[in-house]
């Protein structure tokens, strides 16, 4: 049998923290223990669970998770975040795999909860559809076929114990970015593997547009942009340089088209098959979520997006560190 140590960094309890919480308490598969570690001192009471609650004072999540791995005591730690929670199987379906020595970690899609508001829906969309966010990967988002990866993000990631201490567990230079560190030395390093099992399932509320949303992808742009210089085995990839490309088609393109006449019509012509993309996506989403809102608001925060990543991902590539 083996045990699983659900780890859930965060600063204060919200809402969602209590979800994440029952979620795992009804897991199908019943050997486990859950490691809290809020910024201060939180009392919470859920009978018949096994929680442990570590304050680690204001450090990042990075910090968090390594502190709540040093405390763990099952044989694989499951990174999950407060604004998240799993399916019922979530332990279940991952545990097949651990069975496979050479199966390092195993992850799985974080789904937009159907309860989530609009501008909540709106983001998850940008993320979950290749013209929004394809450089990331859709299978992040919504469930896809099984296969093996090189880079995951923690929200929903489940790796062998032995394995993480083997290779100094996060990076804690990075966030967000430590888990490319994390999955980079898993597979680089160690050579071992990392499966993602669509049926390792959680949902992960999103961050709403306009703003929140735009400062999470502008932390994304800047660290992806950092590691695509210094690992550019996982994020030196076209998919994260198309936004850039679009940038500064957009920016330096325009003032082309004014001196050469020439270079308009191609200009136009680029821009014109853009704005179809995007009215075929914005289409796409509309049928979907049967929703005129959802699927405008989708469609400005899918151009807002690769604004700012394209924008801010050269900025990373060419800073020497990077702060969290």
């Amino acid at each position: 049998m083996i045990k699983f140590s659900v780890i859930i960094p965060f600063c204060q309890p919200i809402e969602y923290l209590y979800e994440c919480i029952n979620s795992i308490s009804v897991q199908s598969y019943k050997d486990y223990e859950i490691i809290l570690l809020p910024d201060g001192k939180e009392k919470f009471t859920f009978p018949d669970i096994k929680i442990k609650v570590i304050p680690t004072g204001k450090i990042g999540p990075a910090e968090k998770r390594d502190i709540g791995a040093k405390k763990a005591t099952g044989e694989v730690l499951a990174f999950i975040d407060d604004d998240a929670y799993p399916d019922r199987n979530w332990l279940k379906n991952s545990l097949i795999h651990f069975k496979r020595e050479e199966i390092s970690a195993v992850c799985g899609p974080g789904v937009t909860p159907v309860t989530d508001d609009i501008f909540q829906q709106a983001g998850g969309w940008v993320n979950s559809l290749w013209f929004g966010s394809g450089g990331a990967g859709t299978y992040r988002f919504i469930p896809q076929r099984k296969r093996f990866v090189d880079d995951f993000p923690s929200m929903n990631f489940l790796v062998r114990k032995n394995d993480f201490r083997k290779i100094g567990g996060f990076d804690t230079h990075f966030w967000p970015g430590e888990d490319t560190r994390l999955c980079y030395d898993i597979v680089y390093l160690l050579k071992k593997k990392i499966i993602y099992d669509p049926k390792v399932l959680a949902y992960h509320h999103r961050k709403p547009l306009f703003l929140p949303h735009l400062r999470q992808i502008s932390r994304f742009a800047l660290h992806r942009g950092h590691f695509a210089r210094i690992l550019p085995a996982t994020s030196l990839r076209f998919g994260y340089l198309i936004p850039t490309i679009f940038f500064l088609f957009l920016t330096f393109g325009s003032l082309l088209s004014l001196a050469n006449p020439g270079f308009r019509l191609l200009y136009i012509t680029i821009l014109s098959l853009y704005a179809f993309l995007l009215t075929g996506n914005i289409l796409y989403v509309m049928l979907k979520s049967r929703s005129i809102l959802i699927s405008i608001l989708t469609g400005i925060g899918i151009v807002l997006t690769h604004i700012i990543y394209g924008m801010l991902f050269p900025v990373g590539f060419i800073k020497k560190s990077l702060r969290q």
